[in-house]
């Protein structure tokens, strides 16, 4: 099966490197729904690879805790985290939207794999393709699209919407190179990843202006992982605290320009909201698909509980919304891909698709009746993955408070 999907999205990748011209150059479909035929061939084939590869594990994997590292192999290998990487170091050259895609196919089935292949792509691959030298993009890009998971180590124990007033330091020693020293908490993907980056302040005088990024390595001397956190929802992805005890970090090693670690931050969370509300969107449709079946074979008083007019009322307001929240990810996804401004349009996409993912979710358990509240169905595991949704990459009121901003500029 691996073997297939990965001959598919080969070719995929290949369709996509053979374009030249650059994504923002492409010619892109101008309807929301309509995708084009890179992005519907990633959608098809990811769907396959979701269905009949990561289904018969998802409960194994929310049970113990563990993304099985098969699966993760089978992302690399089948071309899905490094999907807009460039060829040239071993990337499909997809588009973003295909990234989205990707990521809201891999929700419907476990949002724990999702989130997995989300952080990969829409934060750490784009922070190197974006602001890395080409001496750090040579060294670390051809292994995050082919076998390294990476991390975005910004989050500490006292700075989590105020995510600048970070403490974690870095200093300059006698060769030149860098000592970090500091903790960083509620980091994705770092059970597994190899690679990280971490925003240290260099020069506390200045503030937020003394933020820089630097690339660290999971093996060097100083670098500790802690365990694993008991979440709650999304338990196979590995969320975990850091700690950088007089890591030295050879000045190569910065990421662009030192004091611009909070802008690229600030840049590329905006994007990513939009993968993780392409994740919602596949979470919310995902415990929609599960359920759906089930209304129309379960009868009571003499007919389908799904033929009630009450219950009619209720999923077609489901699938509305579901519809309404897709189109604002692909929205703000479009407008990103095309060189538009687009930061209200991801901040009210992540906003409005995690109150969907929440709404649907719950909705799902109630109709299943009895049944629903078990953990032998999928319902209870979306509902309990959805929740994370309106926390990370900015909290709701923090994506309220970024489109009141805007739309009182816009007045």
């Amino acid at each position: 099966m691996l073997s297939r999907l990965s001959n598919h999205l080969g070719r995929a990748a290949a369709t996509a490197a053979s374009r030249k011209a650059p994504v923002s150059a492409r010619a892109f479909s101008t309807s929301l729904e309509t995708l084009t035929e890179e992005e519907n061939m990633f959608k098809d084939i990811v769907s396959k690879f979701a269905q009949e590869v990561v289904a018969p594990k998802v409960k194994e994997m929310d049970d113990s805790k563990i993304m099985d590292p098969s699966i993760i192999k089978a992302m690399f290998d089948n071309g899905l985290m490094g999907v807009e990487i460039g060829s040239e170091y071993g990337g499909a050259e997809a588009s973003f939207m295909s990234a989205v895609v990707v990521i809201e196919e891999l929700a419907k089935v476990d949002p724990s794999v999702s989130v997995c292949c989300d952080v990969q792509n829409t934060l750490v691959n784009n922070m190197f393709r974006f602001y890395a030298s080409d001496d750090v993009k040579q060294r670390y890009l051809p292994r995050l699209s082919q076998e390294c998971l990476g991390s975005f180590g910004l989050s500490e124990a006292g700075s989590g919407s105020d995510a600048f007033a970070l403490k974690t330091r870095a200093e300059v020693n006698a060769d030149g190179d860098y000592v970090i020293n500091g903790s960083k908490m509620w980091i994705t993907n770092a059970g597994e990843a190899e690679v990280f980056l971490v925003m240290a302040n260099l020069d506390p005088s200045k503030g937020y202006k003394g933020i820089t990024c630097f690339v660290v390595e999971k093996e060097w001397d100083g670098v500790e992982v802690g365990p694993r956190e008991d979440k709650l929802g999304i338990r196979a992805s590995s969320t975990c605290a850091l700690t950088f005890t007089d890591v030295v970090v050879p000045k190569e090693n910065v990421l662009g320009e030192i004091g611009k670690g909070y802008k690229y931050a600030i840049e590329i969370l905006n994007e990513g909201r939009i993968g993780i509300g392409a994740q919602m969107v596949g979470l919310a449709q995902g415990a929609f698909d599960a359920t759906m079946p089930y209304l129309n074979e379960r009868k009571q008083f003499g007919q389908a509980i799904g033929d009630f007019q009450s219950m009619q009322h209720q999923y077609a307001l489901a699938a509305t919304e579901i519809e309404a929240a897709r189109l604002m990810v692909y929205n703000a996804a479009r407008r990103k891909q095309n060189g538009l401004s687009f930061v209200k349009e991801a901040a009210m996409a992540k906003y409005y698709s995690s109150q969907v993912a929440a709404k649907v979710s719950r909705s799902c358990v109630e109709w299943m009746g009895g049944v629903g509240f078990t953990r032998d169905m999928p319902q209870e595991k979306f509902y309990r993955d959805n929740i994370i949704g309106s926390i990370y990459e900015g909290t709701s009121n923090i994506q309220l408070q970024t489109i009141a901003k805007l739309v009182q500029k816009e007045y």
